[in-house]
């Protein structure tokens, strides 16, 4: 008897286990076009909120740029050092530049600097905003000069380390395969030119943005739905966490099957 009274408890926890997890993002859904409204607003930048919204730009980009910046040359150089050791021993060299440009440019470099900007800017910056913020309705002011400044700085983030790093990579790809010397760049920027077919790059591009979007909009979501709710600061935390991580990881699976199927 017990065992069958316990099928209807588990199957009623397994129903509103499934309804909350669709309203939740259901809410991320209704935050995001909550917030791409205000992105298409002339007033959002007005002459009294773009000093705020500049300032919220340079403050969650340049440190982690600095930081991030030396962080990826650093393992940029260790990786394109193994992939060259690598396609070395095996006799295929001539496919080293190839592979370093997949491996780094397109696949490592933007969800690195999606994680990055992620764990050190929005994760703890939605959750202390969340925490302080007063519980009841949002007004469109605190909208303006809350929400929308925190989102627009993280996805403005990722794409500036995303950008640099692309870059920053490439730079060091030729410069450890070919040295400091100019006489390689024609056949440098013909095999970075065949990898960046028009397909490849637009994949490119959409992985970036959405990856910007996930990180700038799903920890202020919370914030804005549950604010000063926020009993259980591990709890919601890693709760953002992992449904962050959990689209980063979806974004990543149709990129690669874009690229490579």
């Amino acid at each position: 008897m017990s065992t069958q009274a316990s099928i209807p408890t588990v199957l009623q926890r397994l129903h509103q286990g499934t309804v909350d997890w669709l309203h939740s993002w259901w809410r991320l859904l209704h935050f995001a076009v909550v917030m791409f409204t205000l992105a298409l607003l002339p007033s959002t930048y007005g002459h009294d909120k773009r000093p705020l919204l500049a300032r919220h730009l340079v403050a969650d980009t340049a440190p982690n740029l600095a930081w991030y910046g030396v962080l990826s040359a650093l393992v940029s150089l260790v990786l394109i050092r193994i992939v060259v050791v690598t396609s070395q021993s095996y006799g295929l060299s001539r496919f080293a530049l190839e592979m370093v440009v997949r491996v780094l440019v397109l696949e490592l470099v933007p969800l690195t600097a999606a994680a990055f900007v992620a764990l050190r800017t929005t994760l703890p910056a939605g959750l202390e905003f969340a925490q302080r913020r007063s519980a009841g309705t949002v007004t469109l002011a605190e909208l303006h000069t809350e929400f929308f400044p925190r989102v627009a700085a993280g996805i403005f983030a990722v794409w500036m380390l995303a950008a640099v790093s692309c870059v920053l990579t490439l730079i060091l790809a030729y410069l450890s395969l070919y040295g400091f010397t100019p006489w390689a760049m024609a056949g440098y920027t013909r095999v970075v030119g065949q990898v960046f077919n028009p397909a490849v790059t637009l994949i490119l591009v959409l992985k970036i943005v959405f990856f910007s979007f996930a990180v700038g909009l799903i920890p202020m979501a919370s914030s804005f739905y549950f604010g000063a709710s926020y009993r259980n600061k591990v709890t919601h935390g890693l709760s953002d966490m992992v449904r962050l991580f959990a689209v980063m990881l979806f974004i990543e699976i149709a990129s690669l099957m874009g690229n490579y199927y």
